[in-house]
């Protein structure tokens, strides 16, 4: 009974909730989450299985909140924030992983990497995709120069998200539904123009033939 309970129990659903929302979030920035991860660790507020005793250190914070500096300036120089998306992609979808794999210590070691590597990973590298579109849009339409107010919305989202998520996990799932459907349907839609228009263009019959 006792082991039913923990299935069906609400532990275990908030820390899925928290798992993907802050996956979601490294899809917008991939340090934010790890410093806001790390930082609360060093401040008593969440405990990570021993694995990941690296992230509560005050090294750590200090090492990531520079690396999340960082990474927030480059996206405010033009053109870079382009190159900078498509080199963050595999980092967004590791920290992902990292990310949703720490705040899941209660679940069975498949299930916890399992979430980490499908839902952690996978809407980390979903989200990326949806920021890398946006952005390529904003270059070719502005010439990169609403891409700035595009990168402060990117931000806000990923520290309003990732906090968020270690207060009202409920609410930060809330959210993470609305911006998965919209990023599913912007993609669907960003492939779907790259596609012809016309699946078979006719022939022009040879006139040299004819004669």
């Amino acid at each position: 009974m006792e082991t039913l309970n923990h299935i069906v129990g609400l532990e275990p659903f908030l820390e899925i909730l928290l798992a993907i929302s802050l996956s979601v979030a490294t899809g917008f920035r991939v340090f934010v989450p790890l410093a806001v991860l790390s930082a609360a660790a060093v401040y008593g507020q969440l405990d990570y299985p021993t694995e990941f005793d690296w992230i509560e250190s005050p090294q750590a914070l200090i090492v990531l909140s520079i690396a999340c500096l960082l990474e927030i300036g480059g996206y405010y120089i033009p053109w870079f924030d382009n190159a900078l998306d498509t080199l963050s992609t595999p980092a967004a979808v590791l920290a992902g992983t990292i990310v949703a794999a720490s705040v899941t210590p209660d679940l069975n070691p498949i299930a916890q990497w399992t979430l980490a590597l499908v839902a952690g990973g996978g809407t980390a590298g979903l989200t990326k995709g949806l920021t890398a579109i946006l952005r390529g849009t904003s270059t070719a339409a502005s010439g990169g120069l609403t891409n700035p107010i595009l990168a402060t919305i990117e931000l806000v989202v990923a520290v309003g998200l990732s906090v968020l998520a270690i207060a009202v996990p409920v609410l930060a799932g809330l959210l993470v539904i609305g911006i998965l459907v919209f990023a599913i349907l912007k993609l669907r839609q960003f492939f779907a123009k790259e596609q012809p228009f016309a699946k078979e263009q006719p022939t022009q019959p040879d006139e040299t033939a004819s004669t």
